[in-house]
């Protein structure tokens, strides 16, 4: 004798497996890619990017890889806002644009798009390399100063042949991936 529920059970999965082959078929190729990496805060970004001569797509690969375009997240090392912006960094870039703000603004996507821009171009200028200048927004001036005057990652002390923190290596090549599926995207 046959059970009633046992013919269910594949006409289920059958079900789902179908289902799933829409979804799939609905949301192909860029429409996935474009779920993946939106692009929200469009006026802000285009605004600074202007303003300081930065790639939308630069901008919008370190806030898609910062914050996933969350503007109120905080890293557990405290930075914060849509671009990561560390206070002491805030405070910094305060004083460089003739500001006495509150750290808490970093919160605003204008006012965080605005500071993590500029200190993009600020290591533009510093370092004259895409891929330097992320490494330093991810580790430090600093830090990546030394890297360049060190041999072992530097064989011209402009660009770094290698990252020795595994953490910066992983991040620069997401953000330089993010770059270019903007530029694809978009």
């Amino acid at each position: 004798m046959k059970k009633i529920g046992s013919s269910i059970k594949p006409f289920f999965i059958f079900t789902v497996f179908i289902f799933a082959v829409l979804l799939l078929a609905l949301f192909s190729g860029k429409t996935v890619l474009k779920a993946l990496y939106p692009v929200k805060y469009e006026s802000i970004v285009e605004k600074y990017s202007s303003e300081y001569n930065i790639d939308k797509t630069l901008i919008l690969a370190i806030i898609k890889t910062e914050s996933s375009f969350e503007p109120s997240s905080v890293s557990d090392a405290g930075a914060m806002g849509l671009m990561q912006i560390m206070p002491d960094t805030h405070e910094w870039l305060s004083g460089k644009l003739h500001r006495s703000e509150d750290v808490s603004v970093l919160f605003d996507p204008d006012t965080g798009i605005e500071y993590g821009t500029y200190l993009l171009r600020i290591l533009l200028n510093e370092f004259h390399n895409i891929e330097t200048a992320i490494a330093a927004y991810h580790a430090g001036i600093g830090r990546v100063n030394e890297w360049l005057s060190d041999e072992r990652y530097s064989s011209d002390g402009v660009t770094l042949d290698v990252i020795p923190f595994k953490d910066t290596a992983h991040y620069v090549n997401k953000v330089t991936r993010a770059v270019r599926i903007y530029e694809n995207l978009y």
